[in-house]
């Protein structure tokens, strides 16, 4: 049985999100949490569950909701986990090969900082699932150690890596601007910021810890 690949839509600035319709893939299966269920149906695309509090729309929103999404996971506002976090666990739960947050960059800065280390947790849990966010001007992705391979992206000609909760060992990069080979690069460090490919293919490895690459537009 062919693994899904699962599209999160969440409640960010509109105007970071790009064009839904350029991801319509087969299989896909489309998540709205809270607002960003509105953002699914705007785009012409049928969301097939719904996940949130939604305690920020409209009656009529709701109205819709009930109508149109086959799977509705509501929860009361007062609660542990956030709206994403729930939506995560939802989309593990389905064994999925990859799954692509979008509108959760951007705006308040809490909560762009508690999705972006929440996918970085979540790759730790279950390695053999892709994590990546995208907004209009960056792809974020998350990686564990091992040999790794990228295509050049002229739209999003800067590579940066980023270590996550810990320093990372061994990071060797080829391909690039900006070469390392074998290099520790600790926690909080911008050495590995703004790096650019070369050739049409890099490669990065490195041999401990958690790797956040963001590719971005100029």
């Amino acid at each position: 049985m062919t693994k899904p690949i699962i599209h999160i839509v969440a409640g960010g600035p509109r105007n970071l999100i790009p064009d839904l319709s350029l991801f319509i893939d087969h299989p896909v299966l489309w998540a709205g949490v809270d607002h960003g269920v509105r953002t699914i149906f705007q785009a012409g695309i049928a969301p097939h569950v719904a996940v949130g509090d939604f305690d920020s729309i409209s009656k009529e929103e709701w109205q819709q909701i009930e109508k149109k999404v086959p799977a509705i996971h509501k929860f009361r506002p007062e609660k542990d986990e956030t709206d994403m976090e729930l939506a995560l666990l939802w989309a593990v739960g389905q064994t999925p090969k990859k799954i692509v947050i979008f509108g959760a960059t951007g705006g308040r800065l809490d909560h762009f900082m508690a999705n972006a280390f929440l996918v970085a947790a979540y790759k730790q849990k279950y390695p053999d699932i892709m994590f990546e966010l995208i907004d209009t001007n960056n792809t974020i992705s998350v990686w564990l150690p091992g040999m790794h391979t990228i295509e050049q992206d002229t739209a999003k000609k800067y590579v940066s890596f980023i270590p996550v909760f810990n320093e990372v060992i061994g990071l060797t990069l080829s391909g690039f601007k900006y070469p390392l080979r074998n290099h520790t690069v600790p926690l909080g460090s911008s050495l590995c910021v703004s790096n650019e490919l070369i050739r049409q293919t890099g490669h990065f490895s490195f041999e401990k810890g958690i790797l956040m690459m963001i590719r971005s537009m100029d």
